[in-house]
């Protein structure tokens, strides 16, 4: 037996390597996608347009467009001169946010009484408009509490400072990185191995499989390892770049790592394997992973919490693997999550895989009938 599976194997392995469009997608993509996604996937807000309407001729109404001005989150402060000019900047998005500072400004900052700034946003764009907001209130309140106190006013009473466990610095390509560790994996799994069955029927090599003395669990098995051993090959190359190249912190251990990675990509073969069951063409093959990839990513925590989804869909959730990967993956990168947690996020991952692998070899045994 063992020596059929070694044949079988080293047979999926060249002819993946042979394969001159099967060697660009196992090389070229996967490091594209980390080179790529690693900067242009973030939630950041930064270099930022926005434009200035300054009403007020005394000297606090300049101070805060200076301020403003001197702020390395925005780009370009726009200065305008009437309100009229606001709509149209808005309108063509040339500016996320329109700052107004009354007439009376600097008057009534100087008597010690509130002075609003009225600020206008491109709701087209929520999360980045909520994000601006909150770093506009950051500017105003900071010189509101100089000015207290040069004047000898009550400082505001309550302040926040904020201390960010894991990652000091909110450098989102810590979280970017590790994350796309788990996003990649499953893109060339679920690719190379749903491509696998419907290649071997346009080339007619299936049939060869169903004679030969190969039993379907050993077919399976076959089809199963090289994908595995591609995914543990792309994802090392992954994580060495993490730390290495992007300078991501590794504070856990590889030796809880890897198995749960070995038993995602278990997981993903598996899904792949049953749409390569399904498949007539290599066409369907492909169009079957995209329809399961692209939700799954959605529904991983990665671009939104899993906790701000509704209910309904946090149960959904629940048999994506990635959901489960990436909490260990981030965890171990950034936490030094405890083998006690890795082992209840690694569960879930069994228990998807020996769904999957069973269903799949199901539909090969019926396949072969």
């Amino acid at each position: 037996m063992w020596g059929r599976l070694k044949a079988l194997i080293v047979k999926e392995l060249l002819a993946l390597w042979r394969d001159p469009k099967g060697r660009a997608i196992l090389i070229v993509p996967p490091i594209m996608q980390l080179l790529v996604f690693s900067h242009a996937a973030t939630l950041e807000v930064k270099n930022v347009d926005i434009a200035v309407l300054n009403r007020d001729s005394g000297r606090w109404g300049h101070e805060l467009v200076q301020r403003f001005e001197g702020s390395s989150t925005f780009n370009r402060v726009v200065q305008i001169q009437a309100i009229p000019e606001i709509q149209p900047l808005i309108d063509d998005q040339e500016v996320l946010a329109v700052l107004q500072i009354g007439p009376e400004f600097s008057r009534r900052i100087e008597a010690g009484l509130p002075a609003d700034i009225q600020v206008i946003l491109d709701g087209r764009r929520s999360n980045a408009a909520q994000i601006v907001q909150g770093y506009i209130a950051q500017i105003v309140q900071r010189l509101d509490a100089e000015l207290a106190e040069q004047a000898g006013r009550p400082v505001p009473s309550s302040t926040v400072v904020s201390r960010n466990w894991f990652n000091p610095n909110l450098e989102y390509v810590w979280f970017t990185v590790p994350s796309l560790i788990g996003m990649i994996a499953l893109l060339i799994g679920i690719m190379v191995t749903a491509l696998t069955v419907a290649r071997e029927r346009e080339l007619g090599t299936f049939e060869q499989l169903l004679v030969s003395p190969l039993r379907p669990f050993e077919i399976l098995i076959g089809k199963t390892v090289p994908p595995l051993l591609i995914g543990l090959f792309h994802a090392t190359i992954y994580v060495a770049a993490a730390v290495f190249a992007f300078g991501v912190p590794l504070v856990g251990s590889l030796l809880l790592l890897y198995p749960s990675l070995i038993l995602y990509l278990a997981a993903v073969i598996g899904i792949g394997l049953f749409i390569s069951s399904l498949a007539q063409t290599q066409q369907q093959a492909v169009l079957g992973a995209f329809i399961f990839a692209s939700p799954a990513i959605l529904l991983s925590g990665f671009a939104s919490p899993v906790e701000n989804m509704p209910e309904w869909l946090q149960a959904v959730t629940i048999v994506n693997p990635l959901r489960h990967f990436q909490v260990i993956v981030i965890g171990v990168f950034l936490k030094g999550m405890p083998a006690r947690e890795v082992l209840a996020n690694t569960l879930p991952l069994l228990g998807i895989a020996a769904a999957t692998l069973t269903v799949a070899a199901w539909l090969f045994r019926k396949r072969m009938e």
